[in-house]
């Protein structure tokens, strides 16, 4: 049997077992009601909500606390002495590498041709309450992270859902904490297996084979997918065994080249349209308030706005606590703060630009998904944006998705070590275990497509935003006085009462 028939069989006996669990799933965690012509998801709903909430509840810390957010991350008022493994930028780093990737370039052109120019003002909108969540729930995160003997750190809801709902509610807190920490482990270790990994080399995969020939190219047979998958998981399995100090050096480094590429093009392409500019700013504000053709009108733009944002920035989904978690800090809340960037960079910078770019150049291939939205997949559209100006952009699009899944992968194995050693022990046999099955994945994205269990992973991640949420509201008060313990540390450092040397008594103990 040669490669091509044994993955094709693979695949779809793989479908065949688990559509009907995925399909069904999916209906249940994405279930939608109809509101005003269209659809809403509840699980969108539930994360925006989240994110109006934790914004009123902390005075709209996302705007008040932005610049000493920007002071954290530069290292302002780091400490001596503090537990962790990672700087506050390379914390931040590896928590972006998690969530920017293709989303931002393939998703928000999905957003526009459904939603109209107007959806752009709607993702900025629910980027901006996401900030709120990030910083509710990255707090936690470091609060009742473990600093282990060795020094490394674990942390994410499957440590500050048992440890906080049993500081606050005692033992029945404490159990049902425990049976939480459960589920959010196996959610997180599912989706980082077949979403954070196998669908990212995938579609890297994918697209370095269109840039190469296509199927006819050098990277369109089975041995090319062999080739490209055994090298992204050389790649992966090196930095993977170095741990999140590891992670941490190669995102730190990716993240901003990555990003630095993509967001250089954009501007290339907005700044040679540059009296297009106030038209376009006028046209997604427009669309925002008077969109033509959204089915459901106003409403219809701002739930196709707030989708695509919730599910880019992952705010609320307790994800990047656990890269947060591992930071260098004698106070929750400082990180805290520097995860509230994170939905900033995600959707406010990245996908704006993104936005920015398809409807100043507008390529004939939106203006045809206008009309059928199924005519043209999403990345497409913003690559022919692109090419309006960088007819050689294609491969430039292929370096921004190369460096986008790598990180992510990176970030998404670290992830799912946590969940896997929550599950099953942190002994080197059971860490060297999840790391080679992790390596292995990447090998099969490029050879494999597994789509019922990506849809599947899906529905599973946002599953775990139900569990999350409520443990946030819950928690909120330990936040509020977190914040405040960290605002008064900022206070005493600024007026020149606390130097770097000193010990600060108001320090939370973060090690177990």
């Amino acid at each position: 049997m040669s490669l091509d028939s044994m993955t094709d069989s693979v695949d779809e006996a793989v479908s065949e077992f688990f559509e009907p669990i995925a399909t069904w799933l999916g209906k249940v965690v994405f279930y939608a009601v109809p509101v005003g012509g269209t659809d809403l998801p509840l699980i969108v709903a539930w994360l925006v909500v989240a994110g109006l909430v934790f914004t009123g509840w902390f005075g709209g810390v996302q705007l008040r606390k932005f610049r000493l957010a920007v002071n954290v991350v530069r290292g302002k008022y780091d400490e001596k002495g503090s537990s962790g493994e990672v700087n506050h930028f390379q914390a931040l780093t590896a928590a972006v590498s998690g969530t920017v990737g293709l989303g931002n370039i393939a998703g928000v052109a999905v957003a526009l041709s459904i939603g109209g120019p107007g959806a752009t003002f709607w993702m900025i909108l629910c980027g901006l309450l996401g900030m709120a969540t990030k910083f509710v729930e990255v707090t936690l995160g470091v609060k009742y992270r473990e600093v282990h003997a060795d020094g490394t750190v674990s942390g994410g809801p499957m440590h500050y859902l048992p440890k906080g709902l049993a500081d606050r509610f005692g033992a029945n807190g404490k159990k049902l904490g425990k049976v939480l920490a459960v589920l959010a482990s196996f959610m997180i270790l599912f989706f980082g297996l077949f979403g954070g990994n196998l669908f990212q080399v995938n579609q890297s995969y994918a697209q370095l084979v269109s840039v190469t020939g296509g199927a006819d190219g050098p990277m369109g047979s089975s041995a090319g997918a062999l080739f490209f998958g055994i090298l992204i998981a050389a790649l992966v399995g090196i930095v993977l065994l170095g741990g999140i100090r590891s992670i941490a050096n190669v995102t730190s480094k990716l993240v901003p080249a990555m990003a630095g590429i993509y967001i250089a093009a954009c501007l290339i392409v907005i700044l040679v349209h540059v009296t297009a500019i106030p038209a376009a700013i006028g046209t997604i504000i427009e669309g925002a308030f008077n969109p033509q053709g959204v089915a459901g009108g106003v409403l219809g733009a701002l739930i196709i706005g707030f989708k695509r944002a919730a599910f880019s920035n992952e705010a609320g989904l307790g994800s990047a606590p656990i890269a947060h978690s591992a930071v260098k800090t004698k106070h929750p809340a400082s990180e805290g703060l520097v995860a509230l960037l994170e939905p900033f960079i995600d959707t406010v910078v990245i996908c704006t630009m993104t936005a920015l770019t398809i409807v100043i150049a507008d390529p004939a291939s939106w203006a045809e998904a206008r009309k059928d939205p199924d005519s043209i997949g999403g990345v497409t559209i913003t690559s022919d944006a692109f090419e309006t100006v960088l007819p050689w952009f294609p491969y430039i699009l292929t370096v921004a998705v190369m460096l986008f899944a790598i990180s992510t992968v990176l970030t998404w194995g670290y992830y799912g070590l946590k969940a896997w050693t929550y599950l099953f022990g942190r002994s080197r046999v059971s860490e060297l275990t999840y790391k080679v099955v992790y390596t292995l994945f990447a090998i099969t994205g490029s050879l494999l497509t597994l789509q019922t269990l990506i849809d599947m992973a899906d529905a599973v991640l946002f599953m775990l935003a139900v569990i999350n949420i409520i443990g946030l509201y819950l928690l909120a008060p330990v936040v509020k006085r977190e914040l405040s313990s960290f605002l008064e540390f900022v206070r005493a450092r600024d007026a020149g009462e606390i130097t770097d040397g000193d010990e600060d008594p108001e320090s939370v103990k973060t090690t177990v």
